[in-house]
């Protein structure tokens, strides 16, 4: 198949091989940045393959992992169609924001989603996301909720039809509603993640959006899930202190765009320090085992 007939149909990846017939698609490119993820990227893929409404294309991005990784991703490429899989190799170690941001600047379609190769998606949500945007052209990001599971856990059935909230400037000032693996974006949208962050960074962009006067909805259903973690691993998010000074400099950084209120900087700062309080005795209940993660 070539480039134009990818622009008009997409192969059903569910079908089996040799005997896949052109399907609806949806217009979006999938961004999957890849760091030494070769134990968790075939279930990754496998999710947005198996999906009701599957997208016209995927970019693995591999960010300089220095293991198996890329090897992976050549082996996934070639099972599903290297005119589908895209694989990105950057040079050096940048990130994940580094990672999306070349994604993101290679694909090809209206939207852009995100998907970290440790966690999955259900098989309906680029279908209900579409349907919402269809719904509500003016809508420019648009998330849905999203659980703590163990891998292998599948997605709750969806409720139809999905109703999307439209989430206001006040909703971003005390919380991140739009998880990353939730997210459908306009590729023209200009902004991108900062990669001067590597917390938080994806909580700027959204803000930088909404605060900029632009539609952003939530579906309220779990349509993706976050995989729990082998005992022992950690991640960036799981570093309080980092995260706290991250949410400091993103609404620092605001204030200086003029996307934030003095008024709304100081509500802000005021929810921030109270959420710092409580992640830190929370995370140190867990240590202790005291306490088990909200899911």
């Amino acid at each position: 198949m070539n480039a134009r007939d990818r622009s008009e149909a997409i192969f059903d990846a569910t079908a089996p091989p040799g005997k896949r017939a052109p399907a609806k698609y949806a217009p979006v490119s999938v961004v999957v940045p890849c760091f030494r993820a070769a134990a968790t990227l075939d279930d990754a893929v496998a999710s947005i393959a198996a999906q009701t409404l599957p997208p016209a294309e995927v970019l693995l991005v591999d960010d300089a992992s220095g293991d198996d990784t890329l090897d992976a991703m050549r082996r996934i490429a070639g099972a599903y169609g290297e005119d589908w899989i895209k694989l990105i190799a950057l040079p050096t170690n940048g990130g994940p924001s580094r990672a999306r941001n070349a994604g993101w600047e290679k694909a090809r379609q209206p939207y852009v989603a995100f998907l970290d190769a440790d966690d999955c998606w259900g098989p309906q949500k680029l279908e209900l996301q579409m349907a919402a945007i269809h719904a509500d052209p003016d809508i420019a990001l648009i998330a849905h909720q999203m659980l703590v599971r163990p891998r292998g856990t599948p997605v709750p059935v969806p409720q139809k039809p999905a109703q999307a909230r439209i989430v206001g400037r006040g909703t971003l000032l005390v919380r991140n509603p739009f998880p990353t693996a939730s997210v459908v974006l306009r590729r023209d949208l200009p902004f991108r993640f900062d990669e001067n962050f590597s917390h938080s960074e994806d909580y700027l962009l959204w803000s930088q959006i909404a605060l900029s006067g632009y539609r952003c909805a939530r579906i309220e259903q779990v349509l993706a899930i976050w995989n729990m973690r082998e005992n022992g691993a950690t991640g960036l998010s799981d570093n309080v202190v980092a995260v706290h000074r991250a949410r400091r400099d993103l609404r620092r950084k605001l204030l200086r765009q003029g996307l934030l209120s003095r008024r709304e900087y100081v509500v802000a700062t005021t929810v921030g320090m109270a959420n710092w309080v409580r992640r830190g005795l929370l995370h140190r209940l867990r240590r202790q085992g005291l306490s088990r993660p909200r899911p």
